[in-house]
């Protein structure tokens, strides 16, 4: 191990140990709690919609963040036609969202804001806690493995670009669409036997290998990756001043070599900075945007500029009508009887 001056060694207790809790955390666990909230809503939501009575409550937009193939649909169709999908708008904000600051910020959205990805990562500690490390299949399993979430964003992406404005249309007009929302809450509440064993082979993957179901299989995760990896942040290593502790790799939720490249430029990287945070010299790692001054990035500013891009984008769409949904509770209520028989082919 290499030796540098002390006066540019940070002292311990003014930096995160190893897998210790940081402010990225409490920003996921913010937004994890947030998103139960809302899946409670809209839950009581649909229960009341069932009921047929009056409506007590109102249908959270934020539930459409779990649409993301129909809102890469709804980017499409605006880029075609200048017009907002008004079934679900709140999609389209949300994925714009998750582009622009994984564009500007790596992965950031994967790393900071996803709530399946602070599951994830809440699964892989627990194994390392009990189980005292995690796990990485041999590279000849690992890199094929990696490519499946690209391949899966190929399928999805051919089949939403292979269509074209009025196709588009016809798809936001059908009831299946209108009510897609509903019936990805009525999969979870009345799983298969399937759908539970996959489920949990994914929970035992994610606890012994780090962001499973985001390392191998996730295509929001993939796409959100190709932005970050197209943008202007990079995470660079001062060579001279390392000491070659090996912290940073070992902190590394994607098992990137920051050790021992001078920048890391994958579309793996999820910005948390947990390598940057437990780098026991000055300067020595950093998370660098290309214009901004040297060192800038810590824990509280990405914590404001992931939050603070997240408020400004769901305030403008507020008050310029682009997040909250056409569709009203009796045209849902017409089509509720037939929701089982919906698909994205039937009128």
């Amino acid at each position: 191990m290499k030796e540098v001056s002390k006066a540019l060694l940070i002292p311990a207790k003014e930096r995160l140990k190893p897998f210790s809790w940081s402010i990225r955390n409490w920003v996921q666990t913010a937004v994890l709690a947030l998103t139960v909230l809302i899946g409670l809503q809209f839950y009581i939501y649909v229960l009341q919609l069932e009921q047929g009575g009056a409506m007590s409550i109102t249908r959270p937009p934020g539930v459409e963040g779990f649409l993301p193939i129909g809102s890469l649909m709804g980017w499409k169709y605006f880029f075609l036609t200048s017009q907002w999908d008004p079934v679900h708008p709140a999609g389209m904000v949300i994925l714009g969202f998750a582009i622009l600051i994984s564009l500007v910020l790596r992965k950031s959205f994967c790393g900071w804001f996803c709530p399946v990805g602070t599951i994830s990562e809440w699964l892989w500690r627990l194994g390392r806690n009990k189980a005292g490390r995690n796990f990485l299949p041999p590279s000849w399993i690992d890199i094929p493995l990696r490519s499946l979430k690209y391949i899966l964003l190929a399928l999805f992406a051919w089949a939403v670009f292979s269509m074209d404005s009025g196709s588009l249309e016809r798809f936001f007009a059908l009831p299946y669409w209108k009510v897609s929302d509903i019936k990805m809450l009525y999969f979870f509440e009345r799983m298969s036997l399937l759908t539970v064993a996959v489920l949990f082979a994914l929970l035992i993957g994610s606890i012994f290998i780090r962001n499973f179901w985001c390392r191998y299989l996730c295509p929001y995760g993939a796409l959100v990756g190709i932005f970050g990896f197209l943008g202007p942040t990079r995470i660079k290593r001062n060579e001279e001043t390392c000491i070659d502790c090996n912290l940073c790799a070992k902190v590394c939720p994607a098992y990137l070599p920051v050790d021992v490249k001078p920048r890391i430029i994958s579309a793996e990287c999820t910005g948390c900075i947990s390598c940057v945070e437990v780098c026991p010299v000055k300067n020595t790692l950093e998370l660098k945007t290309i214009g901004i001054p040297a060192s800038f990035w810590n824990g509280k500013r990405m914590a404001g500029a992931v939050i603070g891009l997240f408020l400004i984008l769901i305030i403008s769409a507020r008050f310029s009508g682009h997040w909250t949904s056409s569709i009203t509770i009796q045209e849902i209520r017409s089509i509720l009887p037939s929701i089982d028989f919906l698909n994205h082919i039937s009128r």
